[in-house]
């Protein structure tokens, strides 16, 4: 895959994409505010697992201990910040 890390902005369309294929969400993540709760619009914890897991092979990290956590799965922006603690900000 690797489309993602080429900047802030493709993390996010990298998420959404990830959150599509891989979240079983009940709502339609191109909708979805960038803030929503994504356990709100129906992101269970087994499918939040797949999202990390797309999500480690998409930009060739690790989700470490200290992320792996509801809060961190919560928001398209909450994944952005994670990510952007491991990658940096571009």
């Amino acid at each position: 895959m690797s489309t993602g890390g080429n900047g802030v902005a493709d993390r996010v369309i990298s998420i959404r994409n990830i959150l599509a294929e891989h979240g079983r969400l009940g709502a339609d993540v191109a909708r979805l505010d960038d803030a929503a709760s994504l356990y709100g619009a129906g992101l269970t914890s087994h499918a939040s697992v797949n999202v990390m897991l797309a999500l480690e092979d998409e930009f060739d990290v690790e989700f470490p201990e200290r992320l792996l956590k509801r809060s961190t799965f919560e928001s398209i922006l909450n994944l952005r910040a994670a990510l952007d603690s491991l990658l940096g900000s571009e």
